[in-house]
């Protein structure tokens, strides 16, 4: 009988620390816990919302990312600064971009006589291609004489609108190369019509 006794008492109080633990536990998960402070329960509702999965998270990052070049795309096609690259930027590039898209320039239209010339060799009279070959050849000196003068002029009137020692070095090499290409091709893209040049300058 006694031994039953102690058997069961040892029982309940097992059963009694058991409980306290448990009421300790839950004093500790909530009101042990210091309350926050109104600016804390503000910074908590600020946090952004991360998605659980991980196939979702990365489907955004993708889309955002997606967005973002296509930004950078649009702006600098637009010739915006800050998507330009280092080759594009400052006021003398601009001025120099404009420049050249205003005027008609021989070199862009040697890539299409380029092609045409390409045709004619698969003609079987050689005089034809004889003389689309001089045609090229002809053109091409045309077009780096046209480059030539392109080059001094804008280095001239940069030195007139921005100072003669503050002209940056590599403009008349950047505006003989841009006047080589088709104007549809250029990047960024043409921001003035043809005759519409910057400061009313020819």
């Amino acid at each position: 009988m006694t031994k039953h006794t102690e058997t069961r008492n040892a029982a309940e109080t097992s059963a009694h620390i058991e409980t306290a633990e448990e009421t300790q536990a839950r004093i500790n998960a909530g009101k042990g816990r210091p309350t926050p402070t109104r600016k804390e329960r503000e910074a908590a509702n600020k946090r952004p919302l991360v998605p659980n999965d991980r196939k979702e998270a990365t489907r955004q990052a993708r889309a955002q990312l997606s967005v973002e070049r296509e930004r950078a795309r649009i702006g600098l096609a637009a010739g915006e600064d800050r998507y330009l690259p280092v080759r594009d930027k400052g006021p003398q590039k601009r001025w120099v971009r404009d420049y050249v898209d205003a005027r008609f320039s021989i070199g862009e239209f040697l890539i299409p006589l380029m092609f045409v010339v390409i045709v004619l060799t698969f003609f079987p009279d050689p005089a034809v291609q004889l003389y689309g070959m001089l045609a090229l050849w002809l053109f091409f000196a045309l077009a780096v004489i046209d480059s030539f003068f392109l080059a001094y002029r804008v280095k001239r009137k940069l030195g007139e609108k921005f100072g003669v020692d503050n002209v940056e070095r590599g403009v008349r090499w950047y505006a003989a190369i841009r006047a080589l290409q088709l104007r549809a091709l250029r990047l960024p893209k043409p921001q003035v019509k043809r005759g519409q040049f910057p400061d009313k300058v020819k």
